[in-house]
């Protein structure tokens, strides 16, 4: 008998269809994948399971017995847990009060036992081997890795019978992916489900036992992981065969230099950086992660203090503030940030709103704005991105993760900037928005654009970067070119700053 069996589950917002006929099932002892492009209803179907949405129609079956979770506590105290996308912390908080947040010892006072919560806490860490240090430390100072990691902490200090990883490794260094890997194996070895949900197909291929397949919002396909192909799994999920992840690399730069860097220093973590970026070139940023390649991306776009020069186009970068390298029009700087829900897009705002807010200029006349003009606007970059939304006044809020990030291209590419900062923009998108997102840099590139590019999946830096800067302990620790630009190149260099190429 499955631990878990779903059937036609149906799910409408609107006149719009997230889930028709869904079906899944999974068995206790089992690591689980659920694939599926951005759209394909995977985040509305464990929102059902999890208890923050509830189905319009379709049964539940959940330990042998008929299952609806009236709300997220309801599925928690049954015994499923998620650990979504989007993070759900309080940044005011420390570690340790988020992970035990309205579930904290008390004293007969009704006080919170601050010995007793910091006791559970280091005792959580030691029996699942979290890599986190300090439990008081305030999620606000954390990376985005680490609080990712902390909601993986939540959902374990539960002890659940389900666990589902919704993209949970999107933000992780590879030593902490190895050990997210680890964790669901030893999970499942302990009789538990946990319901995998990775783009990353080599990690799902590693670790999920059985596969399946979501495409617009309907299950089209169930297998046992080793009795399927990446290529099918991938024409399953698209519903057509991907000719190219990647597109073909074509020279494109000049040697008129774009973003020239010099003695960039930021804080503890950037040291000294010098970069020569060039037109039509894309050049790609590696290393092991939290080497400085935040800082870099950050201190490039005007967030915090740095010190040292930059040129762009041959001319001194003066003013601070990311507000002055947007408004150089075709002479700024505009970025794709890490953390797209929280620091690139107003979730509460329309899409059509997130993609003008920063260009207003380009449609006003003497305090005076044209509704004809920005909508123009707006539609052309949707039509040009492919941005799937019902209309240009749908909130980016309710977008699927693919699409909340060609909202964020768009800004960007409103801005008319023509040196970018793409700082990990795959992350957490489906294959076939991968692919468009790498066709776009290499035509951005071949009409003059410049392109700094950081990824933390090293086969996109190797297969679309024409250079790539490889950072160690805060500097470039080597730039690889031309053959040297490898999987192996990159780690060796991030590994030795002796290591000098390119």
């Amino acid at each position: 008998m499955a631990l878990l069996e779903v059937s036609a589950v149906n799910k409408r917002f609107g006149g719009i269809t997230a889930l028709r006929n869904a079906a899944f099932r999974a068995e206790a002892g089992e690591v689980h994948a659920l694939i599926g492009e951005n759209g394909a209803g995977k985040s509305t179907f464990i929102q059902i399971l999890a208890g923050a949405v509830r189905p319009d129609a379709g049964t539940i079956q959940f330990k042998g017995a008929p299952f609806t979770a009236q709300n997220p506590s309801a599925a928690q105290a049954a015994g499923i847990s998620a650990v979504f996308q989007e993070l759900s912390l309080i940044p005011d908080l420390t570690i340790e009060q988020n992970i035990w947040f309205r579930r904290e010892a008390l004293t007969p006072f009704g006080t919170v036992r601050a010995g007793g919560m910091r006791r559970e806490t280091l005792a959580l860490f030691d029996r699942y081997g979290f890599p986190i240090a300090r439990p008081d430390r305030e999620v606000r100072r954390l990376t985005l890795a680490d609080r990712q990691l902390v909601e993986i902490a939540k959902a374990l200090a539960r002890d659940p019978t389900v666990l589902i990883l919704d993209e949970a490794t999107s933000a992780l260094a590879p030593r902490e992916t190895e050990w997210l890997l680890a964790l669901a194996a030893n999970l499942a070895s302990e009789g538990k489900l946990v319901i995998y949900i990775s783009h990353r197909l080599q990690e799902v291929r590693h670790v999920a036992k059985r596969i399946t397949v979501f495409r617009n919002g309907t299950t089209v396909a169930e297998h046992d992981t080793d009795a399927v192909s990446e290529d099918e799994i991938i024409a399953e999920m698209l519903g057509r065969r991907l000719e190219r992840l990647y597109p073909e690399r074509k020279a494109t730069a000049t040697r008129r230099v774009a973003l020239r860097v010099r003695g960039l220093s930021a804080g503890q973590r950037l040291a000294h950086v010098d970069i020569d970026l060039r037109e039509g070139e894309v050049l790609g940023v590696g290393g092991l992660q939290g080497h400085g390649q935040r800082e870099l991306f950050q201190a490039l776009f005007g967030i915090g203090r740095a010190r040292g020069t930059v040129e762009l186009w041959g001319k001194p970068l003066t003013g601070h503030g990311p507000r002055q390298r947007l408004s150089g029009g075709r002479d700024g700087i505009a970025l794709v940030p890490e953390d797209r829900r929280g620091q690139g897009l107003l979730l509460s705002k329309s899409v059509a709103e997130n993609l003008t807010l920063s260009v207003i200029p380009r449609f006003s006349r003497r305090g005076f704005l044209s509704g004809s003009r920005e909508r123009a606007l707006v539609d052309d970059m949707i039509r040009f991105l492919r941005i799937k939304a019902r209309t240009p006044d749908q909130l980016a809020g309710t977008l699927s993760g693919g699409n909340q990030q060609k909202v964020i291209f768009g800004k960007m590419l409103l801005t008319e900037a023509r040196v970018l900062l793409l700082y990990d923009p795959t992350r957490g998108v489906d294959v076939g928005t991968k692919g468009e997102i790498f066709v776009l840099m290499r035509e951005l590139a071949a009409k003059g654009y410049a392109i700094l590019f950081y990824s933390s999946d090293l086969p996109e830096l190797v297969h679309v970067a024409d250079r790539v800067a490889v950072m160690r302990n805060g500097s470039i620790a080597a730039v690889l070119a031309g053959d040297a630009i490898s999987e192996e190149g990159i780690l060796k260099a991030a590994m030795s700053a002796s290591e000098r190429s390119g």
